[in-house]
């Protein structure tokens, strides 16, 4: 298929979705959402930041112009993308063939940890959206662990997220299903930037993550860790088998690395995609967005409270994505923790608190730095 011809049909696809959403307008929703504060234009950096980080329906408006005047299409095959996601999932075909409650056990525990505290905390809550505050030392733990999922860079992730709120179901959104379900969960993936568009889709949509070396480092060495982790993944299971006093100490060797592994990143990547795809396809809506958001409860289970999705895209900077007391939300929980421990503050909760958080607060060691007007 031509570049051309795929973004024809892309165009024709939400053109057809349009059309069908205007003759079947969804009723006003149960819950009203509270009116979001434009940020003020000009020279007010903290204001600027808090539109990238995403502030309510008004979720990135500093940049819609920029994006309109300048839009780049993903125009290049991305080979590299393409060829991990094939790896990993040809990797799962050895599953049934090294299986062992151990292996299982690892796979269940490092979903957990890369899954929810590396991409749903690190990534997403804390990255993206700054959705609370912590010490330097700890963003880059986190950011490292989120590496650990599979899910590519942590400076490309959090750009395209950012992206994605400023335009979510609009022209210029990355992974909408107005463009196909497929697409939106993973098709998106095999297309990238040109190496200079890249640069610049970083630069609009990440500033403050590239202006720090530290984070810029631990996207760097996105690939070189997963073969690190790998390493010490095998050597465990090598370790475990001997202990057992197993004949043969690789095969528990190898089927650490493959569940642990294959299995585990294979399960997180399309966790993390099911909310793209199906979080805006199928569920209920508290607020009424602009977008097709909904909350979706089993996406809400297996992505540790990223399910609760049209809560998320009406307050994009809450730390708690249940608003609801059955909406339960692991994650948030997981800041509470922190909160409590000292390892995090300036929690974002202003639906319910009533105020938002001032970013010029933080401590300096933990603040985000501030994007230049």
């Amino acid at each position: 298929m031509s570049i051309g011809t795929r973004s024809q049909q892309l165009k024709a696809r939400r053109a057809a979705h349009d059309q069908k959403k205007l003759a079947h307008q969804e009723p006003k929703s149960h819950l009203s959402a509270h009116p979001a504060k434009h940020p003020a234009h000009g020279d007010n950096s903290a204001a600027l930041l808090e539109s990238l980080l995403s502030d309510g329906q008004q979720a990135g408006k500093l940049n819609q112009s920029a994006t309109k005047r300048e839009h780049e299409e993903r125009t290049a095959v991305n080979w590299a993308s393409i060829i991990w996601i094939a790896a990993l999932h040809l990797g799962c075909i050895a599953a049934p063939f090294y299986f062992s409650w151990e292996g299982l056990g690892l796979m269940l525990f490092m979903h957990w940890v890369t899954g929810c505290v590396g991409v749903t905390l690190g990534f997403h809550r804390l990255l993206t959206h700054s959705s609370f505050q912590t010490w330097k030392p700890v963003r880059y733990f986190l950011a490292t662990v989120g590496g650990f999922a599979g899910e590519g860079d942590v400076i490309e992730w959090v750009a395209n997220h950012r992206q994605h709120h400023a335009h979510s179901d609009q022209e210029h959104d990355p992974h909408s299903p107005r463009d196909g379900s497929w697409w939106s969960h993973m098709w998106w993936l095999c297309w990238t930037f040109p190496s200079e568009a890249q640069t610049r889709h970083h630069k609009r949509w990440a500033p403050d993550l590239v202006k720090d070396r530290g984070m810029v480092w631990v996207g760097r060495m996105f690939l070189p860790s997963q073969f690190f982790l790998g390493g010490l993944i095998m050597a465990a299971g090598y370790g475990i088998g001997l202990l057992q006093g197993a004949a043969n100490p690789w095969f528990m060797a190898t089927s650490f690395v493959v569940w642990g592994v294959f299995v585990r990143m294979v399960a997180v990547l399309h966790t993390t995609w099911f909310v793209n795809s199906a979080s805006h396809m199928w569920g209920y809506r508290n607020y009424e967005t602009t977008d097709d958001s909904k909350n979706n409860w089993w996406v809400a289970i297996i992505a540790y409270g990223e399910g609760w999705h049209n809560n998320h895209h009406a307050w994009p900077r809450m730390a708690p994505h249940g608003h609801r007391w059955w909406e339960f939300d692991l994650t948030f929980r997981i800041i509470r923790l922190m909160q409590w421990t000292g390892l995090a503050w300036n929690v974002v909760d202003y639906q319910r608190k009533g105020t938002k958080v001032d970013l010029t607060t933080a401590p300096k060691d933990g603040h985000m730095d501030k994007v230049a007007a």
